[in-house]
């Protein structure tokens, strides 16, 4: 084989030293990823297999036991059905509500923009903070909610303490909180669209419900998509708003996948079994995360 040419041998040292310096800069990143990561998720997976406290070394290898007995628990099929709960709020109330603030406040109308403001002020809020604000605003006691019913002449309601209520309020918190975001997003989808394609159907003699319905909701369909899915992921991973307003209770109607592991595997010490709730929760998120990449945003 012929020797290479000098210029050939300067390329190489090139490539190799911007090799050299990429990983130089990727290195550190790399290393903080695999130590709290994925590292972590193997020992999730490694200890899901075993009934332990998190004290000294696993020995009592249980198999699928904790798995078994995760789907065979009335508080994990509860924070199953909580899940859909908030999934279906997210979908059906939060994200057409942002999308409808959003058509209202896109046009450079008078006062739109301290509008903007208000509405996404709640999501900038910390959860934890939202949580403790509403677990006074529900209190019948002395919440927002008394000095209401008092006016209609009715006892002050506690929701937040009744098994059937307590996950309606919670629901009615995470709209609150999040239709903000969906709806800037929306915002800036609209601003993105191409003012000319408007005013040629005004020009047709579209009106304005023709030029939302048949130009407007279609090109703000990637938008829209995206939102879904950070709904369906944020509903999934519902943990900072329920533990200040309820903790999972009353008689574990608001579990979580999240709560539920939090509750079982660090407040009981049930490591093993709380690995399997981890387990459970991660195989959910990457499904959903995959086929909604490979189904849904394969155009985009």
């Amino acid at each position: 084989m012929a020797n290479r040419t000098p210029a050939a041998r300067r390329l190489s040292v090139i490539q190799k030293t911007d090799m050299l310096n990429a990983l130089a800069f990727v290195a550190p990143a790399l290393i903080m990823f695999s130590a709290f990561v994925v590292i972590p998720m193997i020992e999730a997976g490694y200890y899901s297999f075993f009934n332990w406290d998190g004290f000294g070394a696993p020995i009592d290898f249980v198999g699928l036991g904790n798995f078994v007995e995760a789907f065979q628990t009335p508080a994990f099929k509860i924070a199953v059905v909580n899940i859909c709960w908030a999934v279906a709020a997210s979908l059906l109330i939060q994200i057409p509500l942002g999308l409808g603030m959003a058509l209202l406040l896109a046009n450079k109308l008078q006062g739109a923009v301290y509008f903007r403001l208000i509405f996404f002020l709640p999501y900038v809020l910390a959860e934890v903070a939202t949580g403790l604000i509403f677990s006074f605003v529900f209190d019948g006691d002395y919440g927002l909610l008394k000095p209401i019913f008092e006016m209609a002449g009715q006892p002050a309601p506690y929701p937040l303490a009744e098994p059937g209520q307590a996950i309606f309020g919670i629901l009615f918190v995470v709209v609150w909180k999040y239709f903000g975001f969906h709806m800037m997003l929306l915002i800036a989808g609209l601003q993105s669209i191409d003012k000319s394609l408007l005013e040629a159907a005004t020009i047709d003699g579209a009106n304005r419900w023709q030029i939302t319905r048949y130009i407007v909701v279609p090109l703000l369909m990637p938008v829209v998509k995206l939102c879904i899915f950070f709904a369906v992921l944020g509903a999934v991973q519902l943990f900072d708003l329920i533990m200040p307003l309820t903790g999972g209770g009353p008689l574990d109607s608001t579990q979580t996948l999240v709560t539920y592991l939090y509750t079982n595997g660090i407040t009981r010490t049930r490591i093993g079994y709380g690995s399997a709730i981890g387990v459970v929760l991660f195989l959910i998120c990457v499904a959903f995360s995959f086929s909604y990449k490979k189904w849904i945003l394969r155009d985009e």
